[in-house]
């Protein structure tokens, strides 16, 4: 069963939520990292990504950039832009995006439950992305960005939410991307023990997103364990950050590619090879979206094509039956020599949140082909994850996305 816990919290002063709140660290490049920080010097990025401080020439992994990140953060919180709660509490964390209301419960989860199964896990994590997260988490002595967890939807929990969510917020403010965030503390002792009691009866919970900063996590708890042989299991360190999320209130973006060269095919040959392997249903020269889990968009010489995987073709395997599964095997791989899109070069992946115009401006640029998918469903990837395997990379884009720095866990 899981171990959620309430926790105590260093967060912003609450007049500074909205200046210190900032997006993921890992949604930056270097670049665009110093040109956020230069706008606003009292983000969060500024300890997410410390080497914002320092010339191109100073390693990003440097040893004086993580403790760059561990004096600030802590200076921070001697200056009073930082306070710690005094006891442990959960927190909602509310997101608003284009009218759609997400709801999640703010705590601490388990390494054992990571370790053992009950957060399950659906993508695999690069090894240089893991230590990068290690390094920083454990020079700083805290957890910094949330991890990103989903669970089954359970009316208890959501009864408390609407109940908690009546009071009086800690923060309300609508970023500059107008996402509006609201955090709401729950302290009183009574709910905190409903919401721990209620978490022991769900045996599985799910990363939706961050796992990079989950396994982070666990193998810095792990470390500290064997530096503290005598540990308990009740040390802050045995707990990972995390926002917990009903199904429900969860929506996927479609993760699209683009491919820079057609493989030594002309544009004709390459639709003679889609039309063999697909059926076409449309063309038009204005944008086409997939509408369904088997259908997907090709923009192709200025014009775009709605594309369905045939009957015969559609597989119930949890992996290989997703959408980005069928247009890797049947036309990526055979077709454009994509053999490996983790590694290969001549691909490249588009968020969502970027709309399928981007795609016709990548096409006009450096691309020859792209493909609009259909979002992964949120069943999907739970079919995935209680299977125990692994999707395809770039299986899922999730929006709005958690703001670092909002609250802290100390380890």
């Amino acid at each position: 069963m899981a171990g959620i816990r309430p926790f105590r919290a260093i967060r912003p002063r609450e007049e500074l939520a909205s200046e210190i709140a900032a997006l993921p660290y890992d949604v930056y490049d270097r670049r665009e990292a110093k040109e956020a920080v230069d706008k606003n010097p009292g983000s969060f990025l500024c300890i997410d990504r410390a080497e914002t401080f320092f010339p191109d020439s100073v390693s990003t992994y440097a040893p004086e950039v993580y403790e760059r990140a561990k004096a600030l953060f802590w200076q921070w919180l001697k200056e009073g832009r930082f306070l710690k709660e005094e006891t442990e509490c959960y927190y909602i964390y509310e997101l608003t995006m284009d009218g759609r209301v997400q709801t999640g419960i703010a705590a601490t989860a388990s390494i054992d439950d990571y370790e053992n199964g009950v957060i399950k896990k659906h993508e695999n994590t690069r090894a240089e992305k893991e230590e990068d997260r290690v390094r920083h988490v454990d020079t700083i002595g805290a957890q910094t960005g949330p991890i990103f967890l989903a669970y089954r939807s359970n009316p208890v929990l959501e009864e408390i939410l609407q109940a908690e969510k009546q009071k009086e917020p800690l923060y309300d403010f609508t970023a500059e991307d107008r996402v509006r965030h609201r955090v709401f503390r729950i302290d009183d002792p009574f709910v905190i023990r409903r919401i721990e009691d209620t978490f022991r009866t769900i045996d599985k919970i799910y990363i939706a997103d961050g796992h990079h900063r989950a396994a982070s996590a666990v193998r810095v708890g792990k470390k500290r364990r064997q530096e503290n042989p005598g540990y308990t299991g009740e040390e802050e360190f045995n707990f990972f950050l995390s926002v917990l999320f009903a199904d429900k209130d969860l929506a996927i973006m479609d993760y699209n590619r683009v491919v820079k060269d057609l493989n030594g095919l002309t544009e004709e040959e390459l639709l003679t090879e889609v039309k063999s392997r697909f059926e076409v249903a449309s063309e038009d020269t204005e944008i086409l979206r997939p509408d369904d889990r088997y259908s997907f968009s090709m923009y192709l010489k200025d014009k775009w094509y709605l594309c369905r995987i045939r009957k015969e073709d559609r597989l119930s395997d949890p992996v290989k039956g997703l959408l980005v599964s069928r247009l890797q095997d049947l036309l990526l791989d055979p077709v454009l020599g994509i053999r490996d899109p983790k590694t290969d070069e001549r691909i490249d992946f588009v968020g969502g949140i970027r709309g399928l115009k981007e795609l016709e401006r990548r096409c006009h640029t450096d691309c020859r082909v792209a493909f609009a998918m259909y979002p992964t469903s949120i069943g999907e990837l739970f079919s995935v994850a209680d299977a125990g395997l692994l999707m395809p990379p770039k299986s899922t884009w999730f929006e709005p996305k958690l703001r670092s720095g909002l609250l802290c866990h100390e380890i």
